[in-house]
């Protein structure tokens, strides 16, 4: 990860349609590869996460067992600004921002998962 200022930025962001997954470089040897379908049902917009009071970082999922119900697909995805990806999905969805923050948190990779593991015991 690159911190300037205290703000996360990835150094390289792929898509890779065949392997159906989102890979981001952090730098510093950290690389996020995030499955897509695990990624649109983690969506961190106002209507998928069920109302403005369960928008805070307490209600980021545990994004190793998302359970995804179904296959989705990117149609298109777009840098906002310094701080994140707006990604449109195959069902029309495309208004969740993912903050690079948000997008750090809900890394799958199994450090980043054995962390959140020892920090909820």
């Amino acid at each position: 990860m690159t911190n300037t200022q205290g703000l996360l930025r990835p150094k390289g962001i792929t898509l890779d349609k065949q392997a159906h997954e989102l890979r981001i470089d952090w730098g510093e040897g950290h690389t996020s590869a995030y499955p897509l379908n695990a990624l649109r049902e983690a969506c961190p917009c106002v209507i998928c996460r069920g109302g403005h009071e369960k928008m805070g970082p307490e209600y980021d999922p545990n994004f190793i067992e998302l359970k995804p119900t179904r296959s989705y697909n990117v149609v298109d995805m777009q840098i906002v600004g310094n701080y994140a990806l707006q990604i449109s999905w195959d069902d029309g969805h495309n208004a969740g921002i993912y903050t690079w923050g948000y997008l750090n948190r809900i890394c799958p990779c199994p450090i980043c998962q054995a962390a959140r593991e020892s920090a909820s015991t």
